[in-house]
């Protein structure tokens, strides 16, 4: 949304942005120095960038984790250990989780595939296997992306790991 505010900001600026010309009868005119584009094509544009954001802004959401860690305390290397974080949509549109990115090949992640209404919760689910050889203080994230703002959250997952 920032994003679109500057823009919008650097729209405006070239609107006000003016040289003047003379024309062919000698009458002086104001000519928008903005890539070519007139006056009229610059405020198309920002009245399509505003509409824009009030779409985005009419379809984000908010959500919540009942934990934002999973700590696994001591656990073997090679082995599977499996948890969830719920995730609830607080807001009052439905929530749309588009990614779960995770830190590292030693954790999976399983996202809800279908929107989370209004006041209702769903799971990722997630999945540590710890190679061998990865041993000790393990910090690994699990980075959620979906239609709220902010756009991003990040979870953590963490472990010791030890010896088979």
């Amino acid at each position: 949304m920032k994003y679109i505010f500057i823009v919008s900001l650097s729209v405006l600026g070239l609107v006000a942005c003016s040289q003047s010309g003379e024309s062919k009868d000698g009458e002086v005119v104001s000519k928008i120095a903005a890539d070519g584009n007139s006056e009229a094509e610059l405020k198309q544009s920002l009245k399509e960038i505003e509409e824009e954001e009030r779409e985005l802004a009419a379809s984000t959401t908010t959500m919540s984790f009942d934990k934002t860690t999973i700590d696994f305390g001591k656990i073997k290397e090679d082995s599977e250990n499996n948890a969830s974080f719920i995730v609830t949509n607080t807001g009052k549109n439905p929530l749309i989780i588009e990614k779960v990115d995770v830190s590292c090949g030693c954790t999976t992640a399983k996202k809800p595939e279908k929107p989370i209404a209004p006041g209702k919760s769903d799971k990722i689910e997630i999945v540590f296997h710890p190679k061998v050889g990865q041993l000790n203080d393990q910090n690994k994230t699990v980075t959620i992306s979906a239609n709220t703002d902010p756009e991003v959250q990040v979870l953590n997952i963490k472990a010791f790991v030890l010896k088979k």
